[in-house]
């Protein structure tokens, strides 16, 4: 198989997309776990930018990374220097990266609107820059800035550019699609004709997402010849971002039939995405190709039941190749397949009749404003319950929530919650930022003594919903809650005309599996 190597650009380019910003800590994290994940180029940053950056370099090289090389990213000279006195060409050397990744233009129009010089000038920055940085012993890749807006508006200067980097002696010709703005047949069509004029020369690929064509662009590329991607990490760049790396290493190994990375390096792909997401401090996207929560997410009653007799028939590939899973989702839509389904899956049980009572109750439930899908933790003590096999570990005999405001504005919150646990009363009062909050600190406060266990869990995502809205202050709302402790997260669900009781609800489903999973363990 063709050798495809992969160059990953998210602690560069992916974090110039808004609302991002990577701590030193946070990028010496992000290469490690790309590092793990087995990628051949990690771009480290632009070196002369800012301190940070520069001692990203130093840190890296105290990694002991073992299959990645770390890239500098710079420009070529300025038109005003030479290469010696450059300052981005000099960061470049002094961050001790072994590989140098320069921008260079390749649209006549940058050339003269932005850079200033003339078009020849330009041939001859581009070349010194690179043999400047060959002559230093270092790998060069040339990213073509602007390269095919710049071919289509004059391709015997973007070729002559091209040409004059490739003569200074750079390893690899990178093609960016720096505007996002070409589709893959053209981006198909104008690589086919670099990679036959520049034959002997690896030919590299950078795409953005403008017309949500990235990832498209750059498989049409490889196979247009191809053998170096440019990408991130969930596709985290500038704008709309850049190409995700995240669908295109799976798709050139499992579809195109590409060397990219070792399988079973592949298979980590899903927790470096979910990973990256987290360090960003955003919300994954379900909806991701290949390493998303709901890629292999199955609702519709036919689609499981076909599921169950062949997996091939709504999957199209195995979710275990990225790290993946599979899922069956329930919900009024569902058929008994899809409870059966779920069930086999926990092994809980295979019993077909049970299936249909408890497909029954959930229907039930969802017209009621319940909802399973993110609280997968409230259906299996749904099914506990159907079993005849639930115990509860604590019994309410009432709770009370009190909030206050002074003339100042000051807040004060509240809870005091009545248990019954093994027999003993416990009257537990709380504060808290909330009521929520000072509900969940009193529910924990009774039980510690009794469930010490419960200390390792936390609550890390809210979110409310107003099930039916044209009821105005009436309206019920649904209140899904995620846990989590030290190996897994779990979601609960509580569904009420007040908000305190939905959340409380969906509280006591939180502590009850984690007990419930304790028990099990």
């Amino acid at each position: 198989m063709d050798r495809v190597k992969i160059y990953d650009t998210t602690l560069r380019d992916g974090m110039q997309a808004e609302g991002i910003s990577f701590s030193l800590a946070d990028k010496l994290l992000i290469a490690k776990r790309l590092d793990d994940l087995g990628v051949d180029y990690i771009e480290g940053g632009y070196a002369v930018s800012n301190p940070k950056e520069m001692e990203f370099f130093r840190k890296a090289a105290e990694l002991g990374l073992k299959n990645s090389k770390i890239a500098g990213f710079g420009n070529t000279r300025r038109a005003d220097r030479t290469v010696e006195d450059d300052a981005s060409l000099g960061a470049i050397l002094e961050s001790k990266a072994c590989v140098a990744t320069l921008v260079g233009k390749c649209w006549d129009l940058h050339v003269r609107d932005v850079l200033r010089c003339s078009l020849d000038e330009n041939f001859v920055i581009c070349a010194e820059s690179v043999a400047y940085m060959k002559k230093k012993g270092l790998e060069v890749v040339f990213d073509a800035e602007h390269f095919f807006d710049g071919y289509k508006a004059n391709p015997k200067f973007a070729m002559k550019v091209l040409a004059a980097s490739a003569g200074a002696g750079a390893d690899v010709l990178c093609l960016c699609e720096t505007n996002g703005g070409c589709l893959p047949g053209e981006v198909r069509d104008i690589t086919e004709t670099v990679c036959k004029e520049f034959g002997s020369v690896t030919i590299g690929i950078h795409c953005h997402n403008d017309t949500d064509c990235a990832a498209a662009n750059s498989l049409g590329a490889v196979a247009a010849g191809v053998r170096h991607v440019q990408g991130t990490i969930n596709g985290l760049g500038e704008r709309t971002g850049n190409a995700n790396l995240c669908t295109i290493i799976p798709s050139l190994a499992f579809k195109m039939g590409y060397a990219v990375l070792d399988e079973k390096k592949i298979q980590l792909l899903t927790e470096v995405s979910r990973f990256v997401f987290e360090i960003a401090n955003m919300f994954p996207v379900n909806g991701m190709p290949y390493v998303g929560e709901s890629a292999f997410a199955h609702k519709g009653g036919l689609h499981v039941d076909a599921l169950r007799k062949n997996l091939k028939t709504y999957e199209h590939i195995d979710p275990a190749l990225t790290g993946n899973e599979r899922r069956f989702l329930i919900s009024e839509l569902s058929g008994a397949s899809n409870v059966l389904a779920k069930l086999e899956k926990r092994q809980l049980s295979h019993d077909k009749e049970l299936a249909k009572r408890i497909l029954k109750t959930v229907q039930k439930l969802e017209n009621e404003g319940y909802q399973f899908e993110a609280a997968e933790a409230s259906f299996e003590l749904l099914v506990k319950k159907e079993l005849g096999t639930y115990e509860p570990r604590f019994d309410l005999e009432k709770y009370h929530v009190n909030v206050e405001r002074n003339r100042d504005g000051e807040i004060v919150t509240e809870a005091t919650v009545k248990l019954r646990v093994d027999g003993a009363v416990e009257h537990v009062v709380s504060e808290g930022d909330g009521p929520v909050n000072a509900l969940d600190s009193a529910l924990r406060k009774s039980l510690e003594r009794f469930y010490p266990i419960i200390k390792e869990m936390s609550l890390i995502d809210y979110k409310v919903r107003v099930v039916n809205a044209r009821a105005a202050t009436a309206a019920r709302v649904r209140v899904i809650i995620e846990s989590r402790d030290h190996d897994s997260m779990w979601g609960t669900v509580g569904v009420s005309e007040n908000i305190i009781d939905a959340s409380w609800k969906a509280l006591v489903d939180s502590v009850e599996y984690k007990l419930l999973k304790e028990r099990k363990a």
